[in-house]
């Protein structure tokens, strides 16, 4: 895992209680910065603060962002990690419930928290942000319609911010990684595991750690010219 310079920043991870969210924690406090995880349920051996937030919900949401400006008085950094899989089904089979749900996380959360945190930022005038999207993003994945459409669409919205923030000191922008082994995992069938293995040109999943590291460096001082961009994490899938 590599060592970024990120001391004295104060960082909001959501979903970092586990997974993916939790690794870039981890390579953030290693790296020196203060974390505040806003996320659902407490990990079992938590880093950092925890602040229970449903990024679904803007009183929650703001009610997060109140307490963190309270203790910190600012926010450096943002990492939208937060996310849910949603059933697998053919999309003319799936129901409109699933579908809401999983755009209320993927993309109502990763708007609502930018939305919050943004302002702060612009007063502070430094910010980076960083959107966890997906490959099912840029290529769409059979029967995880409600998926794939979330996740293009937090990297529609990563370059809008990232447009409309660029006159100022703040980075945007998002990864699209392969599948990881998180729990994102006990919500999708064998055979869906089996075939986005068979989609990767690498020959296995990604890493957490390799997610946290990459990340890692679009959050620090150093990524002073990139924003509104998509970074690849796909072993070879990505075809653009």
């Amino acid at each position: 895992m590599n060592r970024i310079d990120l001391e004295g920043r104060i960082a909001v991870v959501t979903g970092g209680a586990s997974g993916i969210g939790a690794a870039i924690a981890q390579n953030f406090i290693a790296s020196g910065a203060t974390v505040v995880i806003w996320d659902l349920e407490r990990a079992e051996h938590q880093l950092g603060e925890f602040l229970t937030t449903d990024v679904a919900d803007e009183s929650s949401v703001g009610s997060a962002m109140r307490l963190t400006m309270e203790r910190h008085g600012r926010v450096d950094i943002l990492v939208n990690s937060a996310g849910i899989a949603g059933p697998t089904a053919n999309t003319w089979e799936y129901s409109l419930f699933d579908w809401q749900r999983v755009q209320r996380v993927n993309l109502d959360g990763t708007f609502l928290c930018c939305r919050a945190v943004v302002p702060a930022m612009l007063r502070h005038r430094y910010g980076r942000i960083v959107n966890i999207a997906s490959i099912a993003g840029k290529e769409g994945n059979p029967k995880a319609a409600a998926y794939s459409a979330s996740k293009a669409a937090v990297i529609a919205l990563t370059k809008s911010l990232g447009k409309e923030l660029a006159a100022e000191p703040i980075a945007v922008n998002c990864i699209t990684p392969a599948a990881a082994k998180t729990k994102i995992f006990d919500a999708v069938s064998e055979d869906f595991i089996t075939f986005m293995l068979s989609k990767i040109p690498r020959g296995r999943f990604l890493e957490v750690s390799e997610v946290a590291s990459m990340v890692a460096w679009l959050a620090s001082t150093e990524n002073s010219f990139t924003t509104g961009a998509v970074f690849d994490l796909s072993g070879g899938r990505a075809t653009y």
